[in-house]
């Protein structure tokens, strides 16, 4: 077999089927607008803090969708909660709103 240089790593991998579905299902009920976001990165690209901190909305909605919510907050702690992304977001999520429930969803968890 040849190699070619690269392999898995079984690290890396994302088990769904493990995933907690019952705090995401919290944080619909509490915010049903998570589920309108399309990861477009408008919230990102107007983000103050996110020049200065590893903060973004969208890729916190996607770590949370992947199971991965301590990362998810880890990268929310430097919101200012300042709402440019809430101007932004073609899709009119209220992202400060979003950003207070997945705080409250996942922070009681711990």
């Amino acid at each position: 077999m040849v190699k070619f240089g690269f392999a898995l790593n079984p690290s890396s991998r994302i088990d769904l089927d493990k995933t907690d579905r019952e705090k995401f299902a919290q944080l619909v009920e509490l915010e049903p607008d998570v589920l309108k976001c399309m990861a477009c990165g408008s919230c990102t690209a107007s983000c103050t803090a996110g020049k200065f901190t590893p903060t973004s909305v969208r890729s916190a909605i996607l770590e949370i969708q992947n199971g991965r919510w301590q990362q998810a907050l880890d990268m929310l702690k430097g919101c200012l909660l300042c709402g440019k992304c809430t101007m932004v977001c073609p899709r009119a999520i209220n992202t400060r709103h979003l950003i207070l429930a997945i705080n409250e969803v996942y922070q009681s968890g711990k």
